[in-house]
């Protein structure tokens, strides 16, 4: 079981390495495993929202549609949070960068 948990736990570092370096399918992934709790993730929409609303800014048609699905099972205030935490990341990202 906890090779497993390593395992599952690389996948979503190195997706977030990724997104770190702007993959935009890496954002959505992350989406993804937030979503629907695959990869060893517990099911956070907050967290699956921040990561599709990055990935729709990064262009990505289809997490625009995914964002919008889970915002229906969001209050107001959770998606307040979570674009809270993509414009910290964007800043976060943005500074490694320059």
């Amino acid at each position: 079981m906890a090779s497993s948990f390593k395992t599952a736990q690389f996948l979503i570092d190195s997706r977030i390495a990724d997104a770190a370096h702007g993959n935009p399918d890496a954002l959505y992934d992350l989406g993804v495993c937030y979503s629907t709790g695959t990869s060893g993730v517990a099911i956070d929409l907050i967290e699956a929202h921040k990561w599709f609303n990055l990935a729709a800014v990064a262009g990505l048609h289809a997490a625009q549609d995914a964002r919008a699905d889970i915002a229906e099972d969001m209050t107001a205030r959770e998606i307040a949070t979570a674009q809270a935490a993509a414009r910290a990341w964007l800043a976060t990202t943005q500074r490694r960068a320059a």
